[in-house]
């Protein structure tokens, strides 16, 4: 084997290393945001798995960003978004269809995902973004390419939103 072969050997095994610290330090933090996002664990699974998958096969390139995580990241909101985009269309067909079942972990959990997905999707992302995925207000700018008192915006009329879904709900279950 030759030096250069040796080294470009080394090279490979090094990057792989760094990107499997990358993901292990990475993964459980980006599937908790999606799964409040979403609401559905294996599914924030998934999609944060297809965004590794596709870091994995440019890591040469992306490891070089300031910020490998970001680009990650915003692969995996945009698939997460897609999918939301996919699921309404098919829920509202399935709602025509049959009734629906519903099986849930604790009461919070419950009522938590519940006041999120009454939230607009907008509002919805940046309170996740923000108090799950402990994005600043300029991380969730830069991400989502709005101005920062956008997201202020957003963060203050979610926050009021979700209270209220939050109240609204736990008074339903007073009269029970």
């Amino acid at each position: 084997m030759t030096a250069a072969a040796a080294a470009g050997g080394a090279s490979a095994t090094y990057d792989q290393v760094d990107f499997d610290d990358f993901y292990a330090a990475k993964f459980d933090v980006l599937r908790s945001q999606l799964y409040a996002y979403l609401g559905d664990r294996a599914e924030a699974q998934d999609l944060v798995q297809e965004a590794f998958c596709r870091a994995y096969s440019r890591w040469a390139k992306i490891r070089k960003y300031d910020d490998p995580y970001a680009w990650v990241r915003r692969v995996a909101w945009n698939l997460a978004t897609s999918r939301l985009r996919r699921q309404k269309t098919f829920t509202t067909f399935l709602r025509r269809q049959r009734e629906e079942h519903h099986d849930g972990p604790s009461p919070d959990r419950v009522a938590l995902v519940a006041a999120l997905a009454k939230i607009p999707p907008k509002l919805r992302r940046a309170v996740v973004l923000h108090y799950l995925g402990q994005l600043s207000v300029a991380e969730i700018a830069a991400q989502e390419e709005v101005p920062e008192g956008t997201v202020k915006s957003w963060l203050s009329r979610g926050r009021t939103a979700l209270a209220e879904h939050l109240t609204d709900d736990r008074k339903g279950e007073s009269h029970v």
